[in-house]
């Protein structure tokens, strides 16, 4: 049996679900992965990627890569949904609420996903990194939006977790 003291924490623990979700993306670019949880419980998972039956970007090559996008602008130019969006859809597509539900994201949102989460009534966002889109910041604290930048301290369980306002 293992050692109760190298129990993960709840935030470390669905960290780690959210970096493995990421490792199903078929961007060329970035891997997000993304979760959705209330109550400690797992309401919906996202990645990053194509649509559902359109060709992966590993396919048809990267239009943004290509035309030297930088990484935040130009949204519109990925064939690719956001690893958040295929969350939000995923809850919706299945009947689940997430109103009031922590998004777990390896990447803090994009504007775009900003305001989906927003109007979703997700409530706090857990991220390990961050992401080169300023809006998304100044839109999340003026709705209210908690964002904390989960930051591991060592391999272990041990993690310093701080709140941005």
């Amino acid at each position: 049996m293992n050692d109760p003291s190298d129990r993960p924490s709840w935030d470390a623990y669905f960290m780690d679900i959210a970096k493995l979700v990421a490792k199903r993306s078929t961007c060329t670019r970035r891997g997000v992965g993304a979760i959705l949880v209330k109550n400690k419980q797992i309401l919906a998972s996202g990645y990053n990627g194509a649509p559902t039956r359109v060709r992966h970007c590993a396919e048809t090559g990267c239009l943004r890569e290509q035309l030297k996008v930088p990484s935040g602008e130009r949204h519109e130019l990925c064939r690719g949904i956001h690893a958040e969006q295929n969350a939000i859809i995923q809850a919706a597509l299945h009947g689940v609420s997430i109103k009031g539900a922590v998004l777990y994201c390896t990447n803090l949102p994009c504007s775009i996903c900003a305001k989906m989460i927003i109007n979703a009534g997700i409530t706090q966002i857990v991220y390990l990194s961050g992401y080169a889109d300023s809006m998304s910041e100044e839109m999340l604290k003026e709705a209210s939006v908690d964002l904390i930048k989960f930051n591991p301290v060592s391999e272990g369980d041990n993690h310093e977790m701080s709140v941005l306002q």
